[in-house]
């Protein structure tokens, strides 16, 4: 693996490494929604979410479809939702060791 493409997948992770764009993931991981859907469902503030988002879709992971005046929300594709479905699977195989983890930077 060259240092380019271990770049692109720090990248990538980076998208994944926060918990409020991990909660954008998981909120609509099985259906579309707009920032208003997304803000109310994650009780956030709408500025932050949106630069999140931002961040999810310059990455890659997300995508926004405009219809009218509001823009849609979705995971890019199947991989991505399957990619947040082996982390699930992962952390229930390692959760104790991950709890405990001291390693850990916010």
């Amino acid at each position: 693996m060259t240092e380019k493409n271990i770049d692109l997948k720090i990248k990538l992770i980076h998208g994944f490494s926060n918990k409020v764009r991990l909660q954008i993931l998981e909120c609509i991981k099985e259906k579309e929604k707009t920032v208003s859907q997304i803000v109310e469902e994650l009780k956030g503030n709408q500025s932050n979410i949106s630069q999140h988002l931002a961040c999810l879709k310059g990455c890659g992971i997300i995508v926004g479809r405009n219809e009218g005046k509001y823009c849609y929300y979705s995971l890019r594709n199947e991989r991505i939702r399957e990619l947040l479905e082996v982390f699930d699977t992962v952390l229930e195989d390692v959760h104790s060791d991950v709890a405990c983890c001291a390693n850990h930077v916010d």
